[in-house]
């Protein structure tokens, strides 16, 4: 049975997860860092599998929160059509933005981890792209935004955000935080470049953590799927809180609080790390 500190560490993962994930700061690259200081009673197998699979509780909130966008089936109102076409439409761009990385991530997945999952690496993409946010923001004050809505976003556009999604694979970088980065220089604006993040999440994260499910086994002790569970429900409940004040936060506010937080943990972990 796990012991009431391995539970509040898990739990403590479960948070850095559900924050990290949706704010473009990194959460791979926190739940590296945080592990580097919080040593939890688990094999290396099972704590790379765990740092992805958690993100399915994650995800299961944004599929909460944005139910009515994400699902093209209509059943209440017999005066809409059975089939929500433009939902569907959202589907296919999001599946063609999943392209790069999928084969990216296929390809390089493993060189990755054993060459990038560093300090120097971690901290040298946090403060990079927090550079990035701060001066495309800067930018972004002298455009306004060509793409309003999910709907106007083209196929074109989409695989052009899905390059920028590629450069997720190293650790640090943050998902949500280069496929905003590659929105915002797009023309699209800040909250429909976070719903797109959102939705582009679910089939990333979802395949992910399949494919590191399938790596590891579904062989699992007592222990291990306490775990997991733990984590994913923490994850789930800390990530529906984030979302709700992000697409808040964004709709009077610019990213660059994040670019500046990302700096200043950039630097602390160069800093720790060199001492």
């Amino acid at each position: 049975m796990l012991d009431v500190l391995e539970i509040l560490k898990v739990i403590f993962l479960g948070i850095v997860e559900g924050i990290t994930e949706w704010l473009p700061i990194s959460s791979t690259g926190h739940m590296l860092l945080v592990d580097e200081f919080l040593r939890i009673n688990m094999t290396e197998e099972f704590k790379e599998m765990f740092f992805y699979v958690i993100q399915l509780g994650a995800i299961l909130a944004v599929v909460l929160i944005f139910w009515k966008k994400m699902f093209p089936f209509q059943f209440k109102d017999k005066r809409e059509p059975v089939i929500k076409k433009d939902i569907f439409s959202m589907w296919f761009k999001v599946v063609v933005a999943c392209i790069p990385g999928a084969i990216v991530t296929i390809f390089f997945d493993d060189i990755v981890e054993s060459y990038l999952h560093t300090p120097i690496v971690i901290a040298a993409t946090l403060i990079i792209y927090g550079i990035a946010f701060i001066l495309i923001e800067i930018w972004n004050k002298k455009r306004r935004p060509v793409i309003k809505s999910i709907d106007d976003i083209n196929y074109t556009t989409a695989f052009f955000i899905g390059l920028f999604q590629v450069l997720s694979i190293i650790p640090g970088t943050s998902r949500s935080g280069s496929t905003i980065i590659g929105s915002l220089l797009l023309g699209v604006s800040r909250v429909v470049a976070a719903e797109f993040t959102f939705f582009l999440a679910v089939p990333v994260m979802i395949g992910m953590s399949g494919l590191k499910l399938l790596k590891f086994g579904f062989s699992f002790s007592f222990q291990e799927i306490c775990i997991l569970l733990i984590g994913m429900i923490t994850a789930f409940i800390v990530s529906i809180i984030v979302i709700k004040f992000l697409m808040s936060y964004i709709k009077k506010h610019d990213f660059r609080i994040f670019g500046l937080y990302r700096i200043v943990i950039g630097i602390a972990v160069l800093v720790l790390y060199l001492i």
